[in-house]
């Protein structure tokens, strides 16, 4: 079960990220694959009501639908297209997870903050290279040049 949290509404929701060591502990996380070595990790994962979304695997579905239904209604269709397609961003984006928290992709400040927190004893592991967090303010984040929009 999710830990609790006495939520207090913000004005921008938040996101944990992470990237991973190596392409083994990637595909473990991509397939659920409950790797003894990788406990610690899904278990604050559980204790979180979190669930681990490669990268890759999210941008590989916005162009699928996207091209399902039709790519004039995905404006960031190229530039994703073109980052799945390009061999070095494929191998990165490979390794790099989004945090989805009770399925939302998106989450108040206080859930963020304590799943970074307990995250930070798995990197200290090796296991995880890098965590992120990011808050849902469109001029904290970067956007994708004007041109890959088309």
């Amino acid at each position: 079960m999710a830990k609790r949290y006495g939520l207090v509404t913000s004005q921008w929701q938040y996101q944990v990220r992470f990237d991973v060591r190596d392409t083994a502990v990637a595909e473990s996380l991509r397939r659920k694959f409950r790797d003894p070595a990788l406990r610690p990790l899904f278990d604050i994962l559980t204790a979180h009501g979190a669930a681990p979304k490669c990268q890759f695997d999210a941008f590989a579905e916005y162009v699928a639908a996207a091209e399902e239904n039709g790519v004039k209604s995905y404006p960031l269709y190229r530039w994703t297209k073109a980052t799945i397609e390009d061999p070095t961003k494929k191998e990165k984006y490979l390794k790099s997870f989004t945090l989805y928290v009770d399925d939302q992709e998106v989450y108040e400040r206080e859930i963020a903050d304590a799943l970074e927190a307990d995250l930070q004893s798995v990197a200290r592991s090796g296991i995880i290279n890098q965590i992120s967090k990011f808050d849902s303010n469109p001029a904290n984040n970067p956007q994708p040049p004007e041109r890959s929009r088309e």
